[in-house]
């Protein structure tokens, strides 16, 4: 072989080695920073957030799937920071914690600012919910809002026609004042939904059902009343809830976290740069929306 051509092999073999080691380091960074670490990382807790209005739970649906499915996730921190929102998905993400703890994996709830109505439903799944003294929680009941704008479209000559088949298509019509039979079939609704609650409540901290309608008149409660009721079980931030999670998963130490994947967001861009309203402006919007809401008024 001549000169050159060990040269080139050489040159070959330098460059594999490099490319080797360089794949190699990005596979472990990747790994370190993934939603589930390395496979031989040991033992982990995963962090949940449930942040803002509830309006979509399948992102931790999902979330909590996938630990469910993790065999390195020993245990589930639920971090809340929520005023509640729509209740079929505030129901899929208690639910979603429930199949969790089925499966071995212990759940402990840590409430932020505010963890209040869906936001307090959801937390009332995990095996142990820790509050801030201060966290406003509670709000256990469920309102719908509807606009009565009839004088105001009489005064400015506006008619607002309804065609429709079926008796109650149109309640809650904003341009007309709302029938006693309409009112009635909405008042059901609404008993039945807040029945949910207070019994989703009673399961998730096994208390009974009387003990939970004692409180549950959709008032707010700060973390220190919300123990002293027995909808909470200490008095402590998130790090008490990463312990209380590990000992719970029986982890000897402090568990390693593992936090969901921050995904780029252009929508999120503007609204950290350019001060754009975030998740909090949906508020007034849901509050006009003819749906049950489990939200903090």
């Amino acid at each position: 072989m001549t000169s050159r051509g060990r040269v080139a092999l050489v040159a070959i073999g330098v460059g594999g080695g490099i490319l080797v080691l360089f794949l190699g380091t990005i596979w472990v960074l990747m790994a370190m920073v993934s939603e589930d670490g390395l496979p031989t990382g040991g033992a982990k807790v995963a962090v949940v957030e449930i942040e803002g209005i509830i309006v979509d739970g399948s992102a931790a649906v999902r979330e909590l799937r996938e630990h469910t499915e993790n065999p390195s996730i020993k245990a589930v921190v639920l971090r809340v920071n929520s005023p509640g929102g729509v209740v079929a998905p505030t129901q899929e993400i208690f639910a979603a914690i429930q199949r969790a703890r089925k499966a071995g994996k212990p759940v402990v709830a840590t409430l932020g600012a505010v963890a209040a109505s869906g936001g307090y439903y959801v937390a009332a799944a995990a095996d142990r919910i820790y509050a801030n003294p201060g966290t406003l929680t509670g709000s256990i009941g469920v309102v719908m809002q509807m606009a009565n704008l009839e004088g105001l479209l009489k005064k400015v000559g506006v008619e607002y026609v309804v065609v429709k088949a079926g008796a109650y298509k149109d309640a809650g019509n904003f341009a007309r004042t709302m029938s006693p039979e309409e009112r009635k079939m909405l008042q059901a609704l609404l008993d039945d939904v807040y029945s949910q609650f207070v019994d989703a409540v009673a399961e998730g901290r096994g208390l009974e059902r009387k003990e939970v309608l004692a409180f549950a008149e959709g008032r707010i409660y700060s973390g220190q009343q919300a123990l002293t009721l027995k909808m909470v079980d200490e008095m402590g931030g998130f790090e008490d809830a990463v312990e209380a999670a590990g000992k719970l998963a029986n982890i000897a130490g402090r568990p390693k976290l593992v936090y969901p994947r921050k995904k780029f967001s252009f929508r999120n861009l503007l609204e950290n740069r350019l001060g754009l309203p975030g998740a909090g402006s949906l508020l007034p919007v849901l509050s006009g929306i003819r749906t049950p809401l489990y939200l903090m008024q």
